[in-house]
C-alpha cells in the first residue's frame, strides 16, 4: 500500500538545490511571485522571516543598481549567541534560504549565466552584538536614562567628551575633546575628528556618562565610554 506523502510537505529549499551534469541550476521559490514589486517582496520578509525564526528581530531594506537589485537583511536581536564562526555562517545560510523562498535563480556555471529575482545579503548588525554583550553582562554599563535623540537636543558646541574606557590601545584613551557641531549622524570635535552616532539601541546615557556599543563578531561587548561634561558646568 502506498503511504500518502505529508499534508503540508516542507518546501524545497534553495541549498537543497543541485546542479545537473551540464552546469545548469534552476530553484524556484514557493513564495515566489512573478513581476511582485520590491517593496511588496520586503514587506513579507519582514512578516515572514520572525515566523520562521522565533525570538529574532530583522529589519529589511532594499537597492536597486544597474545590474539589478538587492534585499537587505539585517540581524537586529536573536536568542542564539552567533559569536562563533560555524554558528553564524549556518544561521545565515537558514536565513537566505528562507528569503530565496520568495525568488528564482537561473544559472549555468560553465556559462559564467545567473539570472534571479534579487540578489541577497544577510547581515549581523552591531545591535545584535549590543544586546548579546547585555545577555552576557557588559562591562562598564550605563542606565540608560537620556535616550539618544534627547542626547542629540542637548549636547552643545562647547561641551566636552572625555573617552574614559574603550578596547586596549585606543590612542584617544583619556583624551578629553571639545564638540564644535552635532549633526543627526554624528558630532564633530575640534580638529576635524567625526565620531558617528549609533543605533538607539546601541546607545546609553545616564545624563553623565554616555556609551557607544561597538561590538562585532570579535568583541561583542567593545564599547566607547565617554564623560560627558557640558560647557558651563
Amino acid at each position: 500500500m502506498t503511504q500518502a506523502p505529508p499534508a503540508n510537505p516542507s518546501p524545497r529549499l534553495y541549498s537543497q538545490t543541485v546542479h545537473d551534469d551540464r552546469g545548469n541550476f534552476h530553484y524556484q521559490g514557493d513564495l515566489y511571485r512573478e513581476r511582485e514589486p520590491l517593496s511588496s517582496i520586503c514587506k513579507r520578509i519582514e512578516r515572514h522571516l520572525p515566523e520562521v525564526f522565533a525570538d529574532t528581530s530583522f529589519t529589511i531594506q532594499s537597492q536597486t543598481f544597474a545590474g539589478g537589485r538587492k534585499i537587505i537583511a539585517e540581524l537586529l536581536d536573536a536568542a542564539d549567541d552567533l559569536q562563533d564562526r560555524s554558528a553564524r555562517d549556518a544561521f545565515v545560510a537558514k536565513v537566505r534560504d528562507q528569503i530565496k523562498r520568495f525568488s528564482f535563480t537561473d544559472s549555468n556555471f560553465y556559462q559564467d549565466y545567473m539570472s534571479c529575482a534579487f540578489f541577497i545579503e544577510v547581515r549581523i548588525s552591531g545591535a545584535y552584538w549590543a544586546a548579546l554583550a547585555v545577555r552576557r553582562g557588559c562591562t562598564n554599563p550605563v542606565e540608560p536614562l537620556v535616550p539618544l535623540a534627547v542626547f542629540k537636543r542637548r549636547l552643545k558646541p562647547g561641551d566636552q567628551l572625555k573617552l574614559i574606557s574603550a578596547a586596549a590601545g585606543h590612542r584617544a584613551l583619556g583624551t578629553t575633546r571639545t564638540v564644535q557641531a552635532v549633526r543627526s549622524g554624528d558630532l564633530i570635535f575640534e580638529g576635524k575628528i567625526y565620531l558617528s552616532f549609533p543605533r538607539a539601541s546601541c546607545f546609553a546615557c545616564d545624563g553623565k556618562r554616555v556609551r557607544f556599543a561597538i561590538g562585532s563578531e570579535y568583541d561583542p561587548d567593545n564599547h566607547l565610554l565617554y564623560e560627558w561634561q557640558p560647557i558651563g558646568g
